[in-house]
């Protein structure tokens, strides 16, 4: 949308971001333990999820239900070893801050490979972050990530299709939407320059059954479809990262064998 006519309308667009945060429905986080193992023989997957309310499974009861119970699932079948996931998450935080709370709750990488995936950025367009500074700021993270904490790849979740909320009115769901394609474009154009970093694009056909009931939050169906999608995309990284000299899984047996094992 051009900017003269995003500056026309920013009165009648302030006035429904107010109105439909007063009336959005406030969903709790998803219950359940934030680290687990899914047992196999072999050595040991480690995977850092981290991110705002998508990642911390808002729109669902439990954590089974929610990304990281589909992920980890997905994933243990994909690769047929061991997955050790851990959850770093909050509602409400754009990439800057799930950076600050990283930090916060900062442990070095369990094993040599090790790969994070961050899901982040509608509250980069809520917060009104540029995608300039938004890549910047998903820079900044990656690069902590795979410098201190010694993360071997860092994948990036696409930003929803926030043009099919079913919470959000007319011209106010138009106009985020186009804000979250450019977003998402910008860090796909960023990530293309990288090996340690990768966007994987989801093609997610949202309508009202698929969210939940606040109408802005994913539901169960959405976070199958996301969970799947990024296991594969993070199957083939292990493969990838375990062909290179010199990066290994970790041979050390997993010592969180029945802490928050996800079922």
């Amino acid at each position: 949308m051009p900017i003269a006519l995003k500056l026309a309308l920013a009165p009648v667009l302030v006035a429904q971001a107010v109105g439909t945060r007063r009336r959005a429905p406030v969903l709790p986080e998803a219950a359940g333990p934030r680290e687990g193992t899914l047992p196999a023989a072999g050595a040991p997957l480690h995977v850092l999820l981290a991110g705002d309310s998508s990642a911390a499974g808002v729109g669902v009861a439990h954590q089974d239900q929610a990304l990281a119970g589909h992920f980890s699932r997905a994933l243990q079948r994909a690769v047929q070893r061991p997955v050790h996931w851990r959850l770093v998450a909050h509602t409400g935080l754009n990439t800057q801050q799930v950076h600050a709370l990283l930090r916060a709750q900062a442990r070095p990488a369990a094993g040599e490979g090790e790969i994070a995936v961050v899901v982040s950025g509608v509250n980069d367009l809520i917060t009104l972050v540029s995608p300039r500074r938004a890549v910047q700021h998903r820079a900044a993270l990656a690069d902590w990530l795979l410098g201190e904490l010694g993360i071997a790849h860092v994948v990036f979740a696409p930003l929803p299709p926030v043009h099919r909320f079913p919470l959000l009115p007319q011209p106010l769901r138009r106009v985020m939407g186009d804000d979250a394609r450019a977003h998402d474009a910008a860090l796909a154009r960023w990530a293309a320059t990288r090996s340690d970093v990768s966007h994987l694009p989801i093609a997610i056909d949202l309508g009202p059954e698929s969210m939940a009931v606040d109408g802005f939050h994913p539901g169960e169906p959405v976070y199958r479809i996301c969970g799947e999608a990024l296991a594969a995309h993070v199957a083939r990284l292990s493969v990838s990262l375990n062909a290179r000299p010199g990066t290994h899984p970790s041979t050390h047996p997993s010592t969180h064998q029945t802490r928050g094992e996800a079922r």
